[in-house]
């Protein structure tokens, strides 16, 4: 990671000691050399760091996916499944309402 000397930052050293701004924030502000040098070439930190907010876990299954969406709540595959259950239960009711209609109609 980032070359640190006790808690300052070498890159930043022109003579006056300068606190790593990675160790000071919560909030995931990151220096420039961390944003350009270090992120690039860890796939994985990168992922978590920078990407995170964008994944989600499935409420069927537990695994994670990856959306844009706020409203969505379901992997792929799980998606498929529960919008066919949907389905099936919608028109169920939709029968179920008409056997009633027939019924005091007659």
């Amino acid at each position: 990671m980032l070359q640190l000397y006790g808690r300052n930052c070498l890159l930043l050293d022109n003579g006056e000691t300068h606190t790593c701004v990675q160790l000071i924030s919560k909030y995931h502000i990151f220096c420039n050399h961390f944003k350009d040098a270090v992120l690039p070439l860890d796939k994985e930190l990168y992922r978590v760091l920078i990407c995170d907010n964008d994944y989600k876990r499935c409420q069927s299954c537990g695994s994670r996916f990856y959306s844009k969406a706020r409203n969505k709540r379901y992997c792929d595959k799980c998606a498929d499944i529960i919008k066919r259950q949907k389905a099936v239960e919608r028109k169920r009711r939709q029968r179920e309402r008409q056997k009633q209609l027939l019924y005091i109609n007659n």
